[in-house]
């Protein structure tokens, strides 16, 4: 046997196996005896039938796996051996395979394509400097959050003249005839020169508009229908009023505060206050955590400046993915890929070389975390603490253990951050609500 690596550039190259007789053959005769002795043909006892038999009826077909076992192991151990880190998977050469003659060969060869980096090189010292942002909840922030807590819990109300921000249900239909549908129509999505027209109204007024024009946003959303429908919907149409709908806030008092955080969490406005000022710098706090994190991703990205082999992973993503994805989707999502598959490589090579591991207890912890998280935000919280482990373990064994594998790859990610945070320069500051949607948007 011969391995032999051509590389063609510095991120992709080839790999060749020549197989000779003497390589395969001595496995193929083993696998044919053992055939032979279990056959059952008819017209032959049980493990009686002649071995050229054997041969004509399995020959070609255990000469094939015999040569597949060859080629995977070969491969797998002669990449171990290498300093380059391969990335996806080799991609066989299928028009030499298919080219084969597999009664009449003798020597084989077969070749794959690889890409792969040679080794990441990561330099942590102060020099790296990033943004630590922080949030400090304002007065309107925790003013906008009550205001749409007292929405959300208010009490639905049908009165007989509509006002501003009401849903008006009732039948709309195109004056040529061609579109009728009954559906509910939020004010609050209507341009303010069109919504004057449906406010101060009662049942059974009929209101004539054009919806292409009125109706702010995705016109689709808001009638609830295709974009096709929506694409034709314009010109005169009218609106019939068969009911106004309306929320009016809920009361801040005890009712309204047990709803909102459970019986006698909080006693008065004043607490209500401080807990949703509390619960909004945690959950503003997390995001900015998430924000931060990226940002640092991307300047460890910049800085490595890691070449990946393009050409090969994107065909190797097609073919890897076969059926479900198409090339422009691949040329579309690569960029997203690409700066993940790079971070991955850098966050390996941070783990290696400061003997970081993420132990099975981290994985347990951070899971645990994540089940409190989503049993909070669904309302159940403390009460399902009892059940915790079943929780986790059910997560955790779910997907096949992909689940577990990428928890335990987050586990890793955190404490290579928490480490690459403790050697650049970080630079605190706090912002308000609207300056951080700012940053998100850009």
């Amino acid at each position: 046997m011969e391995i032999k690596l051509d590389k063609h550039s510095t991120n992709q190259a080839s790999i060749k196996i020549n197989l000779n007789e003497a390589d395969y053959q001595p496995k193929v005769d083993a696998k044919l005896k053992d055939y032979a002795k279990k056959a059952n043909i008819k017209g032959f006892r049980p493990g009686k039938a002649p071995i050229g038999m054997i041969k004509n009826l399995y020959g070609t077909s255990v000469l094939v796996e015999e040569i597949n076992d060859i080629l995977s192991s070969s491969l797998n151990d002669y990449i171990k051996e290498q300093t380059f880190k391969i990335l996806g998977e080799p991609l066989p050469v299928v028009e030499d395979a298919d080219a084969i003659d597999w009664k009449n060969q003798k020597d084989f060869e077969f070749e794959y394509k690889i890409g792969f980096v040679e080794d990441v090189q990561v330099t942590l010292d102060k020099s790296i400097k990033a943004t630590d942002y922080s949030i400090k909840v304002d007065k309107k922030a925790v003013e906008e959050a009550i205001t749409n807590l007292r929405r959300q819990y208010g009490k639905m109300t049908n009165p007989d003249v509509s006002q501003e921000d009401d849903f008006l249900y009732g039948d709309l239909k195109a004056a040529d005839g061609s579109f009728e549908k009954s559906l509910s129509l939020p004010l609050s999505k209507m341009d303010g020169r069109s919504v004057k027209k449906f406010i101060g109204v009662e049942k059974g007024a009929v209101i004539e508009f054009d919806p292409s024009k009125a109706i702010k946003g995705e016109l689709a959303e808001v009638l609830g229908v295709s974009e096709e429908e929506a694409a034709n919907i314009s010109g005169n149409y009218t609106f019939t009023v068969q009911n106004i709908n309306r929320t009016e806030d809920a009361e801040l008092d005890q009712e309204f505060f047990d709803k909102v955080f459970g019986p006698d969490q909080v006693k008065s406005e004043e607490e209500f206050v401080a807990k949703v000022e509390e619960i909004l710098g945690d959950n503003y706090n997390k995001e900015t955590k998430v924000f931060n994190e990226e940002k640092i991703k991307e300047i460890l990205v910049e800085k490595a400046k890691v070449e990946l082999p393009e050409t090969f992973l994107k065909e190797w993503l097609l073919k890897a993915n076969s059926g479900k994805v198409s090339e422009d989707e691949v040329e579309k999502e690569f960029p997203i890929y690409a700066k993940q598959l790079t971070w991955s490589l850098i966050s390996n090579k941070i783990a290696e070389e400061n003997e970081i591991k993420a132990e099975h207890e981290d994985v347990i912890s951070k899971t645990q975390d994540m089940v409190r998280e989503q049993l909070a935000a669904s309302g159940l919280g403390s009460q399902m603490e009892e059940n915790m482990d079943m929780f986790v373990n059910n997560y955790l064994q779910g997907n096949e253990g992909q689940n577990y594998m990428q928890m335990l790859t987050a586990v890793q990610n955190d404490k290579v951050l928490d480490l690459v945070k403790e050697k650049i320069t970080l630079k605190e500051e706090k912002i308000d609500v609207d300056k951080f949607k700012e940053l998100i948007k850009n």
